[in-house]
């Protein structure tokens, strides 16, 4: 067998060992669920060697999607890390075999705690599924690996059954993007969820035209404001905009009599404007829906406050 053919192969035996979960989720899933969306304090995840570093990225991600939760190696609990546990916890344990001796050791302080426990393993008959509040069954057939040894589809399927446990506590939750940005207030998307038009709005040397004045005029303001546009202020407020695109076509088709005309004949006059308040995600579903590279920032009396251009969205 080929490189090409033991991947080919690797990915076909753990994308089917996913797909045979769906078999096994029953109503110890719905338990488990409820168990943790009714938690009061944190989810504890736990497990050794492998489960461990599954359990840790399953921690992570119920962390980041709203439920409390932290790894903890069991070996650790032996050594004083016991007080960080409460009766308002939830223990999540993962072993594949059910059967490991170091998370079994720990496992009589979790129940004389009265701690819930949610046991995910791949063999229902376990002592771990034996003392656990509920059981989730993540047994596959065969490992990835050749020798039928190495964890490979067995911690894969593992992980998904982290990941459904999440995303089944997202949707009771309703957790929605904005929720997500708080717990990642560092990240891109954080960043697009949170900053608001007023935080990166131009608002010097802005490129105001009077509807009146003639395009001869108007193109000199276009291009020392930068940003390829101009926009029409009469009375204070909002009376249009003129884009570069908008000054070469009314060229071609005016000619000679082009520097006759004024903003008026050409502007647009229902741009698209934002509040102060608008996130920027918000702001760049409007140019990717209308194909635009601008938006103004107008107050509630429609006065311009300001300008949002693309490159300001790109956080």
């Amino acid at each position: 067998m080929t490189d090409k053919e033991t991947a080919i192969q690797c990915i076909k035996d753990e994308a089917q060992a996913v797909l045979d979960l769906t078999s096994k989720i029953d109503d110890n899933f719905d338990k488990a669920v409820e168990l943790m969306m009714q938690c009061s304090g944190k989810v504890i995840v736990t497990g050794v060697g492998k489960s461990g570093h599954i359990g840790a990225k399953i921690a992570a991600t119920l962390a980041s999607t709203g439920t409390p939760s932290f790894f903890i190696n069991p070996l650790d609990v032996f050594h004083g890390d016991l007080g960080v546990m409460a009766k308002e916890d939830v223990v999540l344990a993962i072993s594949n075999s059910g059967q490991t001796d170091e998370l079994l050791r720990f496992i009589p302080m979790v129940l004389h705690m009265e701690i819930p426990i949610i046991a995910m393993s791949g063999n229902p008959q376990s002592l771990l599924a034996k003392y656990a509040t509920c059981h989730l069954n993540v047994s596959v057939e065969k490992e990835a690996c050749p020798l039928n040894l190495a964890p490979t589809s067995s911690t894969t399927a593992t992980l998904v059954m982290g990941d459904a446990l999440a995303i089944a506590l997202m949707n009771k939750r309703h957790f929605q993007p904005q929720d997500f940005a708080q717990f990642h207030p560092g990240g891109e998307l954080g960043k697009r969820l949170l900053t608001t038009a007023q935080d990166v709005m131009i608002t010097e040397n802005l490129p105001i035209l009077a509807p009146e004045m003639h395009l001869g005029e108007a193109i000199i303001l276009v291009s020392k404001g930068k940003l390829g546009l101009g926009v029409a202020i009469k009375d204070g407020h909002i009376a249009g905009i003129i884009t570069d695109g908008d000054i070469r076509r009314a060229m071609e088709r005016w000619n000679a009599e082009f520097f006759d005309r004024t903003v008026d004949d050409i502007m647009t006059k229902t741009p698209k404007t934002v509040s102060p308040q608008a996130k920027i995600s918000e702001i760049q579903k409007i140019m990717n829906q209308h194909k635009i590279h601008n938006v103004l920032v107008s107050d509630d009396d429609n006065k311009l406050l300001g300008i949002v251009d693309r490159y300001a969205c790109i956080l």
